[in-house]
């Protein structure tokens, strides 16, 4: 078993949809598009599809047409400060805005104000035993913030 913030105890069972397969009489799949599959494993994913980067449309996640390319940004969120949803939500005044973002790292104490924009590469490092506030309005741009 497997604990859960120490209260819970879960037996977690995980496989590959394709070997779970074998296990079900006439079981057949179905492929679906990259583009209809958004998984959220982590607050990184979260901050993603939270942001305006993307839109809801007739109950699909679609990239904004506002976005001017269509990768993804990559994001990487240290997991001291934002591995849980409560402790990621609570670092946000509002979640920022994405639509010019290519890379995001985070690491450490860090909080973000309301309406912040991150556009490029920007990249927060918070030492241990300090604290990094960004302060609302703030736009960051291809910015190293230590």
């Amino acid at each position: 078993p497997k604990q859960l913030d120490g209260r819970v105890n879960v037996i977690q069972l995980e496989t590959a949809v394709g070997a779970a397969m074998k296990c079900f009489e006439q079981a057949s799949g179905v492929q679906v598009p990259r583009s209809r599959f958004l998984p959220v494993k982590k607050t990184s994913d979260l901050l993603l599809v939270m942001s305006s980067l993307y839109q809801l449309e007739n109950g699909a996640l679609t990239m904004s047409p506002l976005r001017m390319f269509p990768a993804t940004p990559l994001v990487k969120l240290g997991d001291d400060h934002f591995k849980k949803v409560s402790n990621f939500l609570s670092r946000f005044g509002s979640i920022p805005d994405l639509l010019e973002l290519d890379h995001l790292t985070v690491s450490g104490d860090v909080t973000f104000g309301k309406g912040v924009s991150l556009r490029g590469t920007v990249i927060i490092i918070a030492n241990h035993g300090d604290r990094i506030d960004i302060p609302a309005g703030a736009i960051l741009e291809n910015k190293i913030v230590s």
